[in-house]
């Protein structure tokens, strides 16, 4: 369980990045390449392009954003791997007037379906970049956990809201356009083609566990970052997590 994304700011993404390292292990197996062409859509400044980059893979980052673009560039300069991190603007809409179609490995969609008009279009469009093969790693908001989360800080009235709104939306003021529960995910990267492998909880515990007793607790961020990933393949536990991830793969082959 070592790798570059520890520390305790990336208690959040633990159980993501497993799950993406082994699948990216799979894929280098399958083609017989060291270094994977990544597409990482909506990825920001970086959390996940340079750690990759730092595995050695090839990484294209897609964000509207010029400033989280420019976050990225310096971040890859300072980790030393500028080279193999390329940044570009655009969206998921517009992917292919900046991303090539079918010549990626592994796509990231992490944090866009929650923004994008049509969640189906958006997965479409990150399957379509995906050469024969190829895996996806979608993540998005759960609905569950956020009812949880408003339930527990005495807004019952606004859980109850996100409960029964289409768009799993707790009010004017919820920041995020729209969430999601584990079977319209993995509807979705079914409807687009793909067979989905592995459903994940992500955050079901870390977003309700005080911080304090995280970082004083003797042994509790390992002990909690082991109950993550003992819950995270749970059915039970999809429903309450904070984001869920889905793994979906193409079928075919690509020794390329």
């Amino acid at each position: 369980m070592s790798d570059p994304m520890r520390p305790r700011a990336a208690l959040r993404t633990a159980v993501v990045w497993d799950v993406l390292q082994d699948a990216l292990e799979r894929r280098v197996k399958a083609t017989g390449r060291q270094a994977l062409d990544v597409l990482d859509t909506g990825g920001g400044s970086g959390n996940f392009a340079v750690p990759l980059a730092r595995l050695g893979h090839r990484v294209t980052v897609v964000d509207p954003s010029p400033n989280a673009l420019f976050a990225l560039e310096r971040r890859a300069a300072e980790e030393g791997v500028a080279d193999r991190v390329r940044g570009v603007q655009g969206d998921a809409r517009g992917l292919f007037d900046v991303a090539e179609r079918g010549g990626y490995d592994v796509v990231l969609c992490h944090g866009v379906l929650e923004y994008v008009d049509d969640p189906a279009e958006g997965v479409r469009n990150t399957v379509a970049a995906l050469r024969p093969g190829g895996v996806l790693s979608l993540l998005a908001a759960g609905l569950g956990g956020a009812v949880l989360a408003r339930a527990l800080a005495g807004h019952f009235t606004e859980a109850r809201q996100a409960l029964g709104d289409p768009s799993g939306r707790w009010g004017d003021g919820d920041p995020v356009p729209r969430r999601f529960t584990a079977d319209q995910l993995t509807a979705l990267v079914r409807g687009a083609g793909l067979e989905a492998v592995a459903v994940h909880g992500v955050r079901v515990f870390s977003d309700l566990v005080p911080g304090v007793l995280v970082d004083t607790e003797p042994g509790a961020m390992e002990a909690l970052l082991k109950l993550e990933a003992a819950a995270a393949e749970l059915a039970a536990f999809h429903s309450v997590a904070t984001q869920l991830h889905v793994l979906g793969e193409t079928g075919g082959t690509d020794g390329a």
